[in-house]
């Protein structure tokens, strides 16, 4: 859906982590294989996105999430809203 001059709509977030808990981030769309740009609360480079399209850290989004307990409940840094993996095992 993307046109030359138009960016990709945002993809849809799903819950923002508790405080300390880690961003499920496994779709491909947090990673802009192109072109690192700098972390909008670091400032180092990075090709990481949020679901909105804000380049940053994982690791910063979690940290954030954590010193910003309120303001993350808006949903700034969210988690996807359907990992590509699952931790339950469907194998005997």
């Amino acid at each position: 859906m993307t046109t030359r001059g138009k960016r990709k709509p945002p993809f849809e977030p799903g819950l923002v982590p508790a405080p300390g808990a880690l961003l499920e981030w496994r779709d491909s769309q947090h990673f802009d294989r192109w072109q690192d740009r700098p972390c909008v609360l670091c400032e180092q480079p990075t090709p990481m996105r949020s679901h909105s399209g804000e380049p940053v850290h994982k690791a910063c989004a979690e940290e954030w999430i954590a010193a910003n307990p309120v303001e993350a409940r808006l949903g700034r840094f969210a988690s996807d809203t359907q990992p590509k993996s699952t931790q339950r095992a469907t194998h005997a």
